[in-house]
């Protein structure tokens, strides 16, 4: 099946402004078709039109075998015959053979005979008359062209209102049709667009909202008023979220401050124990709510870019952090390792946040370790830190999801899953990254990468 795809608003209304367009012009023409039957049926088309006989004669006029001129029995001249009993007309052609019917007025007859000296002529009773009461023209038939001695009354037909209307619609009307579609299709996606422009920048606003960047709302500039009440509900919206998710950040600060004595207290009361596995148990246990605690402490910090960046030595860190957490890994079952490639190694960095960072890698390694082999943290001249182990490793599949907060790879395992989220965000704070590499075991292994660092 075909995924559904939303409609382009701005094509629709294009769309449906083209179809408005199509209909209105056929409304337009068939209300002009209406008017003029009417006006054609009533008689009140065309009174005052000279030529009407002529046109009829025109289409009815054709010749005989011997070449004389004579009259098919057309609809019209039928018509126009029954209407004037007392029609007249001299057809004749440049050779000077005629075709005649009726008596011609007085008024004409002087005329007759002087046609072959005439070429177009309204003849008139009187000088003061305003309508002539014969005319004279010439005109192409399929008889050749002929001269036509006729009344100068009657009414246009519908044929010669289509004929002469013909060229008007061709010449005027279909070009300005033309323009109106080509303007529809081109002028018209680029004013929606104009008009839309608003919703792009929304859109590009919603892009930058994220879980780290608070205070983020989506622009009301140049915005279709039809579209301001969703924007200012969603504006609402992201102004709920942020206060929910301040007092949630702000609940599990507190509630880490408040842990933190309890905490201290209790593992001393267990470090007093009679060494035993039960003491090395307990012992893990509060060194991963300590470590907890730190954790939630830190994202705290973080979120509010609490950091100042100074020459810091990789290789320091690691060794204070392996001093710290050696007993700790040793009762767990593992061995330690410290592989430097220099005696130093210096970044710009925050201390503290690098201390964290360090600290959540190794309790990783020894949470995901198996309890078995040698936990290896290595330093190197490039600028990076990595930790590996000798466990079941990571599976591929989840090797990007094991930075998302919360994220186990087990369920029921140790740890509540921020280790390598807090990581991942001191590192971009840093301007690094953290990835899984491929290393000397089948383990994990983790490797913390810095800018490029400055040799002490």
């Amino acid at each position: 099946m075909t995924p559904w795809r939303p409609k382009s608003l701005k094509w629709r209304l294009v769309g449906r402004l083209a179809v408005m367009q199509a209909i209105m012009l056929l409304l337009l023409a068939t209300v002009i078709l209406v008017v003029v039957g009417s006006l054609w049926r009533s008689g009140m088309l065309g009174e005052r039109y000279q030529f009407s006989t002529i046109d009829v004669l025109a289409e009815a006029v054709e010749r005989d075998a011997l070449g004389d001129l004579t009259l098919r029995p057309t609809p019209e001249l039928i018509r126009l015959r029954a209407e004037k009993p007392d029609l007249w007309f001299i057809l004749r052609d440049a050779q000077g053979r005629r075709l005649t019917e009726g008596t011609p007025p007085p008024e004409v007859a002087p005329i007759v005979d002087r046609l072959d000296r005439l070429g177009e002529a309204s003849i008139r009773s009187s000088p003061d008359d305003t309508t002539p009461i014969g005319i004279v023209r010439w005109v192409d038939t399929q008889a050749g062209r002929l001269q036509m001695l006729t009344p100068a009354s009657g009414r246009a037909s519908v044929r010669k209102v289509i004929a002469t209307a013909e060229p008007l619609f061709l010449n005027v009307a279909l070009p300005i049709i033309g323009l109106m579609a080509l303007a529809t299709l081109l002028v018209t996606p680029f004013v929606v667009r104009r008009a839309m422009a608003g919703l792009g920048q929304a859109a590009a606003d919603a892009e930058r909202i994220d879980i780290d960047r608070s205070g983020v709302r989506l622009s009301m500039d140049k915005v279709p008023a039809e579209v301001v009440p969703f924007v200012n509900a969603v504006n609402h919206a992201l102004d709920r979220l942020d206060k929910g998710y301040e007092g949630h950040k702000r609940f599990l600060a507190d509630a880490a401050h408040e842990l933190r004595t309890p905490i201290a207290i209790l593992t001393t009361r267990i470090a007093s124990l009679s060494p035993g596995p039960e003491r090395t148990r307990l012992l893990e246990d509060t060194t991963r709510l300590t470590i907890l605690t730190g954790q939630l402490l830190d994202l705290q910090r973080l979120d509010q870019r609490e950091i100042a960046l100074a020459p810091v030595d990789l290789v320091a860190i690691a060794e204070r952090i392996v001093l710290d957490i050696a007993p700790l890994a040793f009762a767990a079952g593992y061995e330690m390792t410290l592989e430097p490639e220099a005696e130093h190694v210096v970044i710009s960095g925050d201390e503290t946040a690098l201390d964290r960072a360090l600290a959540n890698l190794i309790q990783n390694a020894i949470d995901h370790g198996g309890r078995r082999g040698t936990i290896m943290i290595r330093v190197a001249r490039a600028g990076w830190i990595e930790v590996c182990d000798e466990g079941d490793g990571i599976p591929p599949a989840e090797r990007e999801q094991i930075f998302e907060p919360f994220y186990r790879l087990r369920q029921g395992g140790r740890g509540a899953g921020l280790g390598l989220d807090l990581v991942q965000k001191i590192m971009r704070l840093h301007g690094g990254h953290i990835e899984v590499v491929i290393g000397p075991t089948k383990g994990a292994c983790l490797r913390m990468v810095f800018p490029l660092p400055t040799t002490a």
